[in-house]
This record gives structure tokens, C-alpha cells and sequence, in this order.
């Protein structure tokens, strides 16, 4: 599959987010009632076991969205601070707005996974005691037409959660062989279809672009037919496929893991919640490979997952997953002042 790489313009990015931080105060009371933390009770159990015994310490959350699971901490744990990241700019003003009453215990940044480990070392924060990362899209994200996320909505076909990003889905659609789209839409989102969906993607797009979800929608579902059995929308994995290469998510969820290794304390805890079962893979063999050399202590042999009561309350929540590990050195220890982008080099 056809991979690419693009360094974000800070102009760009400083100018959504003043554009974004106008658009927040109207959406902060959706964002309250839409953004519902997942598995909140787990979270604050596993953090409860790690931060025992400790007086404070740094907690970096390292996909913020809304700021659900950062309110979380900071309410249950008084003693922590947070250093609270996410790519999206918009997002962030929205969970700005949330977190104003907790003062100084909160620092909010615009960054992605890959740009974490610089920006630890820039700050010069002691080591943290946690990092957790909430994987995927959020409802908020995916709510807006106008992001281009849902094929639910007519919107621009963007699914761009960084707007810096140089890369927007329509360039994907529009301009990627039949192959490499046959190749993203099976591996990427798991569509046994990806084959004949990619070639009537080719032939349509002879008459004109992809520039719209609903259009690129009804082309899918029009392909695929009864195909997924009604239990979900037909271009339901075609979209996740697209938004992950969109945003480089396997990249970033590399370097995250990395970063985590590299940066948390003795002892520190690294959660991370999926929603896609190759992103879990990828979670639950980085903490096999990491156990047996003696770098983590696994805490969830198997995923855990949300409780029926919470999946009746929150549906979103019912594909989360959640794996967990603590930090343990005394192995590659010489590695932990160089760069996680170093390392994988």
C-alpha cells in the first residue's frame, strides 16, 4: 500500500485554531452531552493502582478529544497534572472551554503522536507517571458534515482531523491506482469487497470527482449492496479506511507507543483505548514483545471491554478496547534520550 508523509504548515494549523476556538464556545454545550469518556470507571482503576503512594506527577493525554478522559483524571486525582494533546484544533478550543476550572493543572497542546516525543523534550517535563491514548475519531468529529468523516452526512470529503495535513480523502479517491485502493479499503478497514468497490470508484471518477461524502457514499453502497447483511452501513468500512490513511493512523500509533516507552517513569502506566481490532493487534504484540524483554508488565492479558450497561448508555463505546501496561527499565535504557522518530529510522 502506498504510503505518504506530510510535514504540517504552522500558519495553517495557528489559523484553524483561531478559527476554531470562535467556533467552540457554541459547541461546547454539544460537546458535554456527545463526548461521553469510554470505559471512565476502568480508566480511573487502573490510574488508581499506579498513582498509589505517589504525591502528584504528570499525566500526558495524548488524544484528548473533548477532553473527556482528562476531566476524568483530574477529578478523581487532585494531585496530578495533566499535559493534554491533540491534533484536531478544533477540538482542542472545544475542550479549552471545558477545562478552564481546573487553572493550571492542565496544559493544552496541538500535537499529533509522531510530534509527542518533541515536544516532551522541548517542555522539559519530568518523566510522567501515565500516558493514555484514545484511538480513532471522535463523536464530535464525526457529528460535523462539514469535517467530511460520515458517510451519514453530505459533506466535503476531507477527514482531515488535522487540517494541516496536506492530504484530504477526495485526493485518495481521486487520484490512488484501482490497486492501492483495493489494497487500503481491505487491510485498512477489512472490506472483502475492496476489489470491485476500488474499480467502480476508477470508472466512475472518469466522469467526474469525488468531492462529496454523500455521492461517494451512495457509489459505495450501490457496489456493495446487501453485502454487509444490514447489520452496518455499507461504506462503513471503506470510510474507516480512508480516514486512517488520511490521518496516518498506524504511523501515529507506532510512534505513540514508542514514545511512551521512551518517556514514562519507572512504574508508569501506558493505557490505550482502540476501537479497531488491527490497531489492538498492534497494542497487544508492541506489550507482548515489550513484557518478554523485560520493559513492561502487562496488566490486561486480554482486552477489557465495556460493561453492557455502559454499551446501552454509549453505543459508540461498544467496539472500545482497552490495554494496559507498566513501565519497567533496567532494558534499553540507552535508548531513552534519543527521539522515538530516531529510533524507527
Amino acid at each position: 500500500m502506498m504510503r505518504f508523509a506530510h510535514k504540517s504548515s504552522l500558519a495553517v494549523r495557528r489559523a484553524a485554531f483561531r478559527r476554531a476556538a470562535i467556533r467552540s464556545t457554541a459547541m461546547t454545550e454539544e460537546s458535554e452531552s456527545v463526548h461521553v469518556p469510554v470505559l471512565a470507571d476502568e480508566i480511573v482503576a487502573l490510574f488508581g493502582r499506579v498513582l498509589a503512594g505517589l504525591e502528584g506527577g504528570l499525566v500526558v493525554d495524548a488524544t484528548m478529544g473533548a477532553g473527556g478522559h482528562t476531566a476524568l483524571l483530574l477529578e478523581h486525582f487532585p494531585d496530578i497534572r495533566v499535559l493534554a494533546c491533540d491534533q484536531d484544533p478544533e477540538i482542542l478550543a472545544i475542550a479549552a472551554e471545558r477545562l478552564t476550572g481546573f487553572g493550571r493543572r492542565v496544559e493544552l497542546h496541538q500535537c499529533r503522536l509522531t510530534e509527542l516525543s518533541r515536544l516532551l523534550r522541548k517542555l522539559r517535563v519530568p518523566p510522567p507517571v501515565g500516558l493514555l491514548m484514545d484511538l480513532g475519531a471522535s463523536s464530535l468529529q464525526l457529528d460535523r458534515p462539514v469535517r467530511g468523516f460520515s458517510f451519514l452526512y453530505d459533506g466535503p470529503l476531507d477527514m482531515r482531523m488535522d487540517p494541516g495535513r496536506e492530504r484530504t480523502a477526495a485526493d485518495i479517491v481521486n487520484t490512488w491506482d484501482e490497486v492501492d485502493l483495493a489494497d487500503l479499503f481491505f487491510h485498512e478497514g477489512g472490506e472483502r469487497a475492496s476489489r470491485r468497490i476500488a474499480s467502480a470508484i476508477v470508472l466512475a471518477r472518469r466522469q467526474a470527482p469525488f468531492l462529496r461524502t454523500g455521492a461517494f457514499a451512495e457509489l459505495v453502497a450501490r457496489t456493495v449492496g446487501n453485502a454487509a447483511g444490514g447489520r452496518i452501513h455499507p461504506a462503513t468500512r471503506v470510510f474507516q479506511a480512508l480516514r486512517r490513511a488520511v490521518n496516518e493512523e498506524g504511523e501515529e500509533l507506532s510512534a505513540g507507543l514508542e514514545t511512551a516507552e521512551l518517556a514514562l517513569a519507572e512504574g508508569g502506566l501506558l493505557a490505550v483505548i482502540s476501537f479497531h481490532s488491527g490497531e489492538d493487534g498492534v497494542v497487544k504484540r508492541f506489550l507482548a514483545e515489550g513484557g518478554r524483554a523485560g520493559r513492561w508488565e502487562v496488566l490486561t492479558k486480554k482486552p477489557v471491554r465495556p460493561g453492557p450497561g455502559e454499551v446501552r448508555a454509549n453505543s459508540r463505546a461498544r467496539s472500545s478496547r482497552l490495554r494496559a501496561a507498566r513501565r519497567r527499565h533496567g532494558n534499553g535504557e540507552a535508548d531513552q534520550d534519543r527521539p522515538a522518530e530516531e529510533r524507527r529510522s
